[in-house]
């Protein structure tokens, strides 16, 4: 029997993001590798400058999921919003988030802690809302599309980003290696909002005006460097001595696979929408 979703799974939101230094570890080993494919907080300016029709002249901003506040910053510095406010469930990384805010003469940037299916900002209040690599963390992400109708106000744009379910897919070769053998069995962790259900989500409660599909791929050096990212990644089933320990993974790697590099891929959907005001929440 596979094990359940990690995404899914309340018990390792902990141990998931309770440190954040595994996320910015695991990210930045990503981002060393990608060799094609626009960044994403770039790409999202680019829908909200494109879809809204004042994009020069935004009051609230929500960025939801912001982690450690990647998007929010590119939102406060390149559309200089009256307010950015950036939402996660997790402390820790809310707190890398605030420290790294820089001054902005008219922007100003909060990062509050917050559940995504009960938002706390009042009907109507935003003009724009982000929800980035988040919407696959909730069992029901139609009720977070609610919440997200609910606080956009008339003609606000909302852009959701996901995954496709098997980005990633060539990272199995810790099966090859005998580290988890059941590697290629696993659930996708992107099931509950991915490439192909993206576009219908939104539409349980907005209006889609646009889907933009990218694929990015990435090249790593060499076991050492794909340790890095593999190290903290949730879907497999690691060894305790493995597992948050690159270097202790990259040495097994090293034992039983010959090192090259790596390239795998992953489709990017960004679904741009708007409240439809005939049912709205």
């Amino acid at each position: 029997m596979n094990k359940p979703n990690p995404f899914l799974d309340l018990a390792r939101q902990q141990e998931l993001y309770g440190h954040a230094a595994r996320l910015a570890g695991r990210t930045s080993a990503l981002m060393r590798a990608k060799t094609s494919g626009h960044p994403v907080p770039e790409t999202i300016v680019s829908l909200v400058q494109t879809h809204h029709a004042r994009p020069d002249r935004l009051g609230v901003v929500l960025d939801i999921g912001c982690g450690r506040g990647t998007s929010s910053l590119a939102l406060a510095e390149q559309l200089r919003p009256q307010r950015v406010v950036g939402l996660d469930a997790a402390s820790s990384l809310l707190a890398q988030a605030r420290e790294r805010v820089t001054e902005l003469p008219d922007t100003t940037v909060d990062f509050i802690e917050g559940d995504f299916h009960d938002l706390s900002l009042p009907a109507g209040s935003c003009d724009i809302a982000v929800a980035a690599f988040c919407l696959y963390h909730s069992p029901q992400p139609k009720d977070v599309i609610v919440q997200i109708a609910r606080i956009l106000a008339p003609g606000g744009v909302a852009v959701l980003v996901t995954k496709n379910l098997d980005s990633y897919q060539e990272m199995e070769l810790v099966a090859s290696a005998g580290l988890d053998v059941r590697a290629d069995q696993h659930e996708s962790l992107y099931t509950a909002a991915h490439s192909g259900n993206l576009a219908g989500l939104a539409a349980s409660s907005l209006d889609v005006i646009a889907v933009l599909d990218e694929v990015h791929s990435f090249t790593f050096d060499g076991h050492d460097h794909t340790a890095q990212y593999l190290a903290t990644n949730p879907k497999y089933d690691l060894a305790p001595g493995l597992y948050g320990n690159p270097g202790a993974l990259a040495a097994t790697l090293h034992e039983f696979l010959p090192d090259q590099p790596l390239t795998t891929h992953s489709r990017i959907t960004f679904v741009v929408a708007q409240p439809n005001e005939g049912r709205r929440p």
